[in-house]
């Protein structure tokens, strides 16, 4: 090789490291952070009015009274429900999920889905991309077939690279425009059964009737249309609901890639207005600079703050490695952190002084805060939130609390393990 082809050659090389380090910076970075610190405590739930106001006002208008929340427990529970509401539907079904792999539960979904489009009901699926991979491809033809529309969010093409690390993490069923499921659960075999071992993933999700969801509607179609190029519009897809000012006042907050960080603003609101206690339960728990300040902030009100996320059943060792680092200046403080022992604890919950609740999709860490388009139900209301605080003492029951000396006490190698996590955190 001459000299002057080895040159070329090495400036070629540096070129393409270049391009693919662009590359990978413009794929890797999620949106910036907007708060510049913890949200002051401003508001208190215990002024429930001037709470109530802030939060929906902040956070979108989409909310309204009158709608009924059913919460279902574990895959032996929230399958039969959504495969009932399925089954049942009349005009439209509309599905997006971030897992969907194949097995026993992924075709009994897929056949629940192309029968009722087969029998001449709109049925829109939308898979995001990474999520779906394991899924059979004839799952899909057996869908389409029947006459299923069938998208994937965000395939990898040429135009769409820099958002390949941008997923929907959404779990959303809406049915007739009338009933509606959200929560976290995914369409795999991992999610049935009770949680009665560690093969039967722990899970909350929820069945809501109401006007609001005409607003979990909405966030469908937001995605749909970006996925397909298409809306879906009329009282197939938006039927007139009734309305009422009895039952459970909610709020549907999303997110999506672009926008503002809705979610994290959101968590950090709610925090900042606790006066009593704060019940977080969450399948990765891995928060940003700004939510362990907001955290901390709360315990020097003298809040109480619990923290349950998975023990040794975790699917995601690396999450669980990396939220360990953090775990020092929380206990320190006095937060109590729980790891639940039975199985892989995937539920997404927090519950702020008795008085508000928000279930969903987000987990409380950088992914659901800054890179994945999320959707949570916001519900304000004491009776709500007493069920919610049940089923989590329940849990806690279940879960071995950590103590600041055992934190202390890990192998020098775990601790460098959990630091060299804590890197990638916001990738996790």
């Amino acid at each position: 090789m001459t000299l002057f082809s080895k040159r070329t050659f090495a400036i070629t090389l540096a070129a393409v490291i270049g391009a693919i380090g662009t590359l990978l910076f413009v794929i890797l970075t999620p949106e910036p952070h907007e708060l510049t610190g913890p949200v002051p405590a401003t508001l208190s739930t215990t002024s429930r009015a001037d709470f109530v106001r802030s939060m929906l006002g902040i956070h979108s208008g989409q909310y309204s009274a009158g709608n009924e929340v059913l919460t279902l427990q574990n895959g032996a529970e929230i399958f039969p429900a959504m495969l009932d509401a399925i089954a049942n539907a009349k005009a439209s079904i509309n599905l997006e999920t971030y897992v969907y792999w194949s097995g026993a539960i992924g075709a009994r979904f897929a056949e629940a889905l192309a029968e009722r489009a087969a029998a001449g009901v709109e049925v829109n699926v939308l898979l995001d991309w990474q999520g779906s991979v394991p899924m059979r491809p004839e799952l899909i033809e057996l869908m389409t077939a029947a006459g299923v529309v069938v998208e994937r969010f965000r395939p990898v093409h040429w135009y769409t690279i820099d958002r390949l690390n941008s997923r929907t993490h959404r779990k959303l069923l809406v049915v007739d425009g009338r009933i509606g499921f959200i929560g976290g659960v995914g369409i795999a075999d991992k999610w049935l059964g009770d949680a009665r071992n560690p093969d039967e993933f722990r899970e909350l999700h929820y069945r809501v009737e109401g006007p609001i969801v005409a607003a979990m509607q909405g966030a469908f179609v937001f995605n749909w249309v970006e996925a397909s190029g298409h809306t879906l519009q009329g009282p197939a897809y938006f039927p007139e609901l009734d309305t009422s000012d009895d039952g459970q006042l909610a709020q549907l907050v999303y997110s999506t890639t672009g926008a503002r960080n809705v979610m994290h603003l959101m968590l950090m609101t709610a925090i900042s207005a606790a006066q009593n206690n704060i019940r977080i339960g969450t399948a990765y728990f891995v928060p940003d600079e700004i939510a362990l300040r907001q955290l901390l902030a709360a315990r020097e009100r003298g809040v109480r703050v619990d923290i349950m996320v998975p023990g040794k059943h975790t699917n995601k060792d690396v999450v669980r490695s990396a939220s360990r680092h953090f775990w020092g200046d929380l206990l320190r403080a006095g937060v109590n952190i729980y790891e639940f022992d039975p199985t892989m604890y995937h539920a997404k919950i927090m519950v702020v002084d008795d008085r508000w609740t928000t279930v969903g999709s987000a987990n409380f860490d950088e992914r659901s805060f800054r890179l994945n388009d999320e959707a949570n139900l916001n519900l304000f209301g004491a009776d709500f939130a007493r069920e919610q605080i049940q089923i989590f003492e329940q849990d806690l029951a279940k879960s071995t609390p950590i103590t600041l000396e055992q934190w202390e006490d890990r192998p020098i190698s775990e601790k460098a393990l959990d630091w060299l996590a804590s890197v990638l955190r916001v990738q996790l």
